[in-house]
């Protein structure tokens, strides 16, 4: 299955909606890059955030909110908060 700029994007949604753990994203990365079946002319762009949301769960490099948006508009998304009162 070729990796395209959907894939990744969706796969980072997940992460952020908590559909996947730290663990699961840095695991599909990881095979991600290894498969190495990245979408032609968007090799750079799809190697850059694979390698990024790799090593995500080592402390030095961390992932945070600010990397999160950045890698997503990267892929044509905004992202907003929203937030409702707790019962």
């Amino acid at each position: 299955m070729s990796i395209t700029r959907t894939t990744v994007a969706d796969k980072l949604l997940a992460y952020l909606r908590h559909q996947l753990t730290l663990s699961e994203l840095v695991a599909w990365s990881e095979a991600a890059i290894m498969d190495g079946d990245l979408t032609e002319g968007d090799e750079p762009l799809l190697m850059e955030v694979l390698t990024k949301l790799g090593v995500a769960d080592v402390r030095a490099f961390g992932l945070t909110w600010e990397d999160c948006e950045q890698m997503m508009r990267q892929f044509g998304y905004t992202l907003r908060i929203e937030a409702s009162h707790a019962a």
